[in-house]
Parts: structure tokens; C-alpha cells; sequence
């Protein structure tokens, strides 16, 4: 076994890895802190043309000031179905129509609001942490499974593994900060 065939299952966790770290980074984008963002709105579904279609699908979502959301439905006919969405998204949002725009304010977070979305951050970050964790066993099992066939050495096995834990502790760290810089922005804004 050559080196570039193990750098390729190096590469290939490293990607899985980044994955993972993407999938929090869009969680967390959708959790509310105080502040308008577009990706608050990223979630929802509107009932549109006979099915559910992302809110991004029938109209634009701008950020005018700091607490106010906008979205310019491009469809007059979906500005109901757009209030209804945003209201039912679970997220605490109380939309107001305004001809074809739908203006929906951010209002302020209560204490028990940002305790709430500080353990929701903590879940996915523990989510995160899981799924690194799992390219580390897959990434373990690759590097066995390439001992039992004896393509590689047991010294090869231990410095490979001693390479995936490490990668695999940068990555519990990057979601560690990430983690802590998302709960000191709920708790602070």
C-alpha cells in the first residue's frame, strides 16, 4: 500500500470532516440571536404551486435594518401562503404583509428564548461532534481492515491512527469555538 493510497483516505475523511463542520455552520445560521439574517429564513417551506417549495423559491429575502426581515414574493397570489409558512415555522416570527412584501421584525430575545436556543446550539454541536467521531471509527476500521490484508504494517496502523485522532481532535476544537462563539452571541445580543 502506498502512501498516496492512505493520503487518499486521509483527504477523503478530511472532506467528511468539513462536511460535518458545513452542516453546523448552516445550523447555526438558522438559529435566531437578536439580529436579521436571511438564513433565519432558509428553513421554511411554502405551500406553492401543489407542493412545499423552499421560501427562497418564490421570493427574495432582504435584510432593510437590523431587527427587519423582508420578502418580495414575486407572486401576489403566494404573499398569504408565504405569512402562513413563516408563522408555522416554529421560530417565533410574526410576519405582516405590505402588497407584495412580506416584512417580518425580529423582535428581542426574553432570557428563557436564549436559553432555549443556547441548548439547541449545544444539541447540533453535539450532532457534529458525533459525526466527526464517526469518520474517525470509518477512518480506524479503513486503516484494520488494511492491516488484516497485510498491505500495511502495524507500526504504519498506530501512526495512521495517531493522524486521525489528531485531525479528529482539530475538528472537536473547531466546534468547540464555534459553539462558543454562537452561545456568547445568543446570550449577548
Amino acid at each position: 500500500m502506498s502512501t498516496a493510497e492512505l493520503a487518499t483516505i486521509k483527504t477523503d475523511l478530511t472532506r467528511r470532516m468539513d462536511g460535518a463542520l458545513e452542516s453546523l455552520r448552516r445550523d447555526f445560521a438558522g438559529l435566531r440571536s437578536g439580529r436579521a439574517s436571511p438564513a433565519l429564513l432558509e428553513p421554511v417551506r411554502v405551500e406553492a404551486y401543489g407542493s412545499e417549495v423552499p421560501l427562497t423559491q418564490v421570493g427574495n429575502i432582504a435584510v432593510p435594518e437590523a431587527r427587519m426581515l423582508t420578502v418580495q414574493v414575486w407572486d401576489r397570489s403566494l404573499v398569504g401562503a408565504v405569512e402562513r409558512a413563516i408563522r408555522d415555522a416554529g421560530i417565533g416570527l410574526n410576519p405582516a404583509s405590505d402588497g407584495q412584501t412580506v416584512r417580518v421584525p425580529i423582535p428581542m430575545l426574553t432570557g428563557e428564548r436564549r436559553t432555549e436556543l443556547s441548548k439547541l446550539a449545544g444539541k447540533y454541536a453535539e450532532a457534529a461532534k458525533v459525526a466527526v467521531r464517526a469518520v474517525r471509527r470509518d477512518g480506524m476500521d479503513q486503516t484494520k481492515a488494511l492491516e488484516k490484508k497485510s498491505l500495511i504494517s502495524e507500526d504504519e496502523v498506530k501512526t495512521w491512527s495517531d493522524d486521525i485522532q489528531k485531525l479528529t481532535d482539530t475538528y472537536i476544537k473547531k466546534i468547540d469555538t464555534m459553539f462558543a462563539d454562537k452561545d456568547k452571541e445568543i446570550r449577548t445580543v
